[in-house]
């Protein structure tokens, strides 16, 4: 015989799934994230899963910063999480980090097609990604797709504000950490191409057909200066100079700086090139040309503890 506890248990457990499967307690169903917690995602695109590693802002708003790797992208981290500090930089910040995984060489674009040269499977949707895909999915948890920044090194400068002079209803911050601002101007074409190659033998043309052609031109940033109007800007570039940051304590960090060297000083002409073009709009940016750094993680650690104070502002008014 079944007791009147028995009973009304059934019937309790009866009508929580029969509210649930009408939509009664959708909320219940909702992601939770603890304020300031710490996750690793796997988010559905037109190029198969994303890895999304994710710091959520410490009380809960709703502003994001994206933040993308360099032209060394790797499948398992983004390297901003391993080589620097900037999750403790933003821990106390209530402002969302997301570091997407992946997108070696791909300036976080879509490309025309697969990379021919390396037999890539897979055709780059990155842009894509960055402006719908990964916005609509963090919305389930409350994150703001008209709020966020974006900010990168080298490869991830250049897209940084090629994103927000393409998206600017979702990007009010972008930062360009010793990118190549100016992609159409001298040298430039073949400085990209030689290194697309060189990283993982990435057929420039896939990208954008032609240098200097009608869609390169569509995502040089300089092309675009004026639809940055507006933007929260920060443009920065070492001297190539190791600073106190670069690593001289191996032969691997000798190494590393002096290919840095290089590297940083066509940064460093590209940017103030870009410098020149936004000053002759009168387009307003934070301008950052330290005496010392190289093409480096330390180096970028410490410019995005720079900028840290007005990403806040243009994200969080704080």
């Amino acid at each position: 015989m079944r007791t009147v506890g028995t009973v009304l248990i059934r019937w309790a457990a009866a009508a929580v799934i029969s509210i649930l499967a009408a939509g009664g307690i959708a909320t219940a169903q909702e992601p939770h994230v603890p304020a300031g917690g710490y996750s690793e995602l796997s988010v559905p695109s037109s190029m198969g899963p994303v890895k999304v590693q994710v710091q959520w802002a410490k009380h809960g708003g709703t502003a994001a910063l994206y933040v993308l790797d360099g032209m060394h992208a790797t499948n398992d981290v983004n390297e901003w999480t391993r080589q620097t500090d900037i999750m403790a930089q933003f821990a106390d910040d209530d402002i969302t980090l997301v570091f997407p995984v992946g997108g070696e060489a791909s300036f976080y674009t879509d490309w025309l097609r697969p990379s021919a040269f390396n037999l890539q499977r897979v055709t780059y949707r990155w842009e894509t990604f960055l402006t719908t895909e990964l916005p609509d999915y963090l919305a389930r948890y409350g994150v703001s797709a008209t709020r966020d920044g974006v900010i990168g090194p080298s490869m991830g400068g250049s897209a940084a504000l090629t994103l927000a002079a393409l998206h600017p209803g979702q990007f009010a911050f972008a930062g360009s950490l010793s990118g190549f601002p100016d992609l159409s101007g001298p040298g430039m074409p073949e400085a990209v191409c030689t290194s697309m190659l060189a990283v993982g033998g990435y057929e420039v043309d896939a990208m954008w057909g032609p240098p200097l052609g009608p869609v390169w031109r569509q995502h040089d940033p300089s092309e675009l200066a004026e639809q940055l109007r507006g933007t929260s800007l920060f443009v920065s570039a070492g001297s190539g100079v190791p600073g106190p940051e670069d690593k001289w304590d191996s032969a691997i960090g000798v190494a590393g700086s002096l290919t840095g060297f290089g590297l940083e000083l066509i940064a460093r002409g590209d940017s103030l090139r870009f410098q020149q073009r936004m000053q002759s709009l009168g387009i307003d940016a934070t301008w950052d040309f330290p005496a010392t750094g190289v093409h480096e993680w330390g180096n970028w650690q410490t410019r995005i503890a720079e900028a840290r104070p007005q990403i806040l502002g243009a994200l969080t008014g704080g």
